[in-house]
């Protein structure tokens, strides 16, 4: 998730278990594009001991050809392209989701990729950008292409994140495709998690908005798995990872000559994890932490609503905006 799963973040996510593979933010690839130095830092700098993939955005065949090769001198597990972000500003551009009406354009996209991509290339994508109906035609460029992985978003692009997953899509995928299959949308708790593995078959989970709100889910899900007993999460805990990822990001902005530390920009940040974070624990802790501006309220706040030994809530609630349609993963498992 762009400007949120960076490298400070993934140290944090480690900290409390972390998944078994990290993926970048995506590379903003166009033609007079140079990587990032923040997102490669991601990269030279992780001490999380996983692999990590890089992910590339963009649809100048090229451009992305060459930030590929760069790429690969870099110590990556793979690389990733993405065709599923929904952000109308990037499917304007005809990359993200909105490559997915382009099947020509990014049928040339995945056969110059494959061709200049000696290890590990992988895709992410949605159902389709209009229907999940599209999603035949798409599997089958994909399977054309001898792919490493495919994650699936089980959602439309037009659909963003608003309705349940067309999970039946996933499974599909799973029984044609030669290569691992990740299923990816809705998995908040375990219940969600373990849900839409049993209903697809997947090999895996990618897990992005859940684990900002819950970054013991990778934990929780392998003991569950591995038939041992999960942690209960206590709102004290959650109190400690918000703790964590302040000072992780704000020392990070410190040392990486960004300039002279501030406050309220550092609080703002803040704000878009705990936009994720704060969903269904309490209205008024809502309220306030979105309207915080200092480190002081900040910290008070945060103290004020979770230093308690009280368990979390396991999930969102049926009507959350940012976590839509899990319902069904966890009424189906």
């Amino acid at each position: 998730m762009q400007d949120i799963t960076d490298l400070p973040f993934m140290r944090v996510m480690q900290r409390y278990g972390g998944p078994d593979i990290y993926v970048t933010e995506y590379f903003r690839v166009h033609s007079a594009y140079q990587l990032e130095k923040h997102i490669l830092r991601s990269i030279t700098d992780s001490n999380t001991g996983r692999p990590i993939y890089a992910q590339m955005i963009g649809q100048d065949i090229p451009s992305l050809v060459r930030c590929a090769k760069d790429l690969l001198n870099y110590p990556i597990a793979g690389v990733d392209i993405n065709l599923g972000c929904p952000a109308p500003v990037v499917c304007r551009k005809d990359a993200g989701g909105g490559l997915l009406r382009k099947t020509d354009h990014l049928n040339s996209i995945l056969g110059a990729l494959r061709d200049a991509i000696p290890g590990k290339f992988t895709v992410k994508t949605r159902v389709g950008y209009h229907s999940h109906e599209e999603f035949n035609a798409l599997l089958k460029l994909f399977k054309s292409h001898g792919i490493d992985a495919l994650t699936i978003h089980g959602r439309t692009v037009l659909e963003r994140y608003r309705t349940p997953i067309h999970t039946h899509c996933i499974r599909s995928a799973v029984e044609q495709m030669d290569c691992p299959v990740i299923a990816n949308g809705n998995v908040v708790d375990i219940e969600t998690g373990t849900g839409l593995l049993n209903q697809t078959g997947a090999a895996g989970l990618m897990i992005g908005r859940g684990a900002i709100r819950s970054p013991w889910l990778f934990s929780q899900l392998r003991d569950t798995l591995l038939q041992r007993t999960p942690k209960t999460i206590l709102r004290s805990d959650l109190l400690e990872y918000i703790m964590d990822l302040y000072q992780e990001l704000a020392s990070h902005q410190q040392h990486s000559g960004q300039g002279a530390f501030d406050e309220r920009k550092h609080v703002n940040r803040m704000k878009k994890y705990m936009v994720y974070i704060a969903q269904g624990l309490n209205p008024e802790f809502e309220y306030h932490i979105r309207r915080t501006t200092t480190e002081q309220d900040f910290h008070k706040i945060c103290h004020t609503f979770l230093n308690s030994s009280t368990p979390l809530p396991p999930r969102p609630p049926e009507d959350s905006k940012l976590f839509c349609g899990f319902a069904a993963l966890r009424n189906q498992s």
